[in-house]
């Protein structure tokens, strides 16, 4: 009997936490989670009329109809990945169930070597599916997704290949820093240093040439082969050769942070940090945290936000925030972040129920010079929003 009244106290006094927990959780945080649930489902029951063989929503075109991705595009692993951080935030089963279907629409993708961006693709969803809810191929898919990513490594470059487009002879975008995740993942879990070796050689020779004196980055840095010398430095999504590409500067305080979790190499805390500097100290205001597509943009200030560089700053500042030892230098990235989560959760930004076609987040801009996916929804932002916001949670231990 005293058992049984031990566990129903115990009950009771951990319910009694969760809700202690929750009616303390900010306001903005639980409508951005209960908003971010029902546009996801909203947009998976839309879908549903949507025929053909692009299955992911990428963004909206100017009539409010989708445009959808194919499954070797390079954002098609970020609605399943949306799916899956919105079921980890809420516990939403249909989300799970959603997120499932979508992830293994992407199984094919393992042996592609079409381009870099297969760690989007692959570690965006399966990655997300390994952690949440596990099926028996998963890690068989994703050791032959970091297989084929390793294709496009030239051991004379020393380089993970970008592109196989376009004018320059070896192309190495600042973007090419967000899949090392999955190499460095397979690493461990395989216990093949092929995978860390090729990581750590791009991270490196990416820190040693695509960044300026002031840490901000180049976009693209093409390469002579097979010296690997440096041919180029520009951009072409970026305003101009030497400006700074907001979303580029995201990817590399993203891409740095990272790497210092894998390796506690201080280069890359300290290029992480130094990055960081810059963003923070480049913000439109001192109440504006979303910034302008690119920070060297001549209409500023009437240039368009890109709310999918805020969020991809947000989630990589909440991860930097932990390994920054100075308390004051770690509290202002943490505090930075929140007030990015905080502005793209008001009305300017996030999306009401039922509008945006499902989309999360508004406000983004794709490829501005390419006059390419301006002022839209993409679907990058959301999966980044929503990382932050897990990321946000779990440090603040919301329920």
């Amino acid at each position: 009997m005293r058992q049984k009244m031990y566990v129903v106290v115990c009950a009771i006094s951990l319910l009694a936490v969760c809700c202690a927990s929750w009616a303390n959780t900010p306001k903005w945080f639980k409508n951005a989670v209960k908003t971010s649930n029902h546009q996801l489902l909203f947009m998976a029951d839309q879908l549903k009329d949507v025929q053909g063989k692009a299955y992911f929503p990428r963004t909206l075109k100017a009539d409010g109809s989708y445009v959808m991705a194919k499954v070797q595009d390079w954002t098609s692993g970020f609605y399943p990945g949306s799916l899956w951080l919105a079921y980890k935030l809420t516990g939403n089963e249909d989300l799970a169930k959603e997120a499932r279907k979508y992830t293994n629409l992407l199984e094919e993708i393992q042996y592609y070597t079409g381009n870099h961006d297969v760690g989007f693709m692959m570690y965006c969803s399966y990655g997300n599916a390994l952690r949440l809810k596990p099926e028996q191929k998963d890690t068989e898919i994703l050791v032959n997704t970091s297989n084929s990513l390793c294709k496009r490594f030239n051991p004379e470059v020393g380089l993970i290949r970008s592109w196989d487009f376009g004018k320059w002879s070896y192309p190495v975008i600042i973007d090419n820093m967000m899949n090392l995740e999955l190499l460095f993942w397979a690493s461990g879990q395989t216990g093949n240093s092929k995978f860390h070796d090729i990581a750590i050689a791009h991270a490196d020779k990416t820190l040693k040439n695509h960044f300026r004196e002031n840490m901000t980055s180049y976009h693209v840095v093409s390469y002579s082969v097979p010296s690997g010398d440096v041919e180029s430095k520009g951009t072409f999504q970026g305003y101009s050769d030497s400006s700074a590409w907001a979303r580029g500067q995201s990817w590399g305080l993203y891409g740095y942070t990272m790497c210092y979790r894998f390796t506690k190499n201080p280069a890359y805390l300290d290029a992480a940090c130094e990055i960081a500097h810059f963003i923070m100290e480049n913000r439109p205001s001192n109440k504006d945290y979303i910034p302008y597509w690119d920070y060297n943009t001549p209409d500023i200030p009437n240039a368009s936000r890109d709310a999918s560089a805020a969020a991809i700053t947000a989630s990589a500042l909440l991860e930097l925030g932990e390994y920054i030892k100075d308390s004051k230098l770690s509290d202002s990235c943490i505090e930075y972040a929140e007030n990015i989560l905080k502005q793209l959760s008001s009305s300017d930004y996030l999306a009401k129920k039922s509008e945006n076609k499902g989309f999360i987040l508004k406000h983004s801009v794709g490829n501005f010079p390419g006059n390419s996916e301006i002022d839209v929804p993409l679907n990058y932002a959301d999966y980044y929003y929503l990382e932050a916001l897990t990321r946000y949670k779990e440090r603040k231990k919301f329920n």
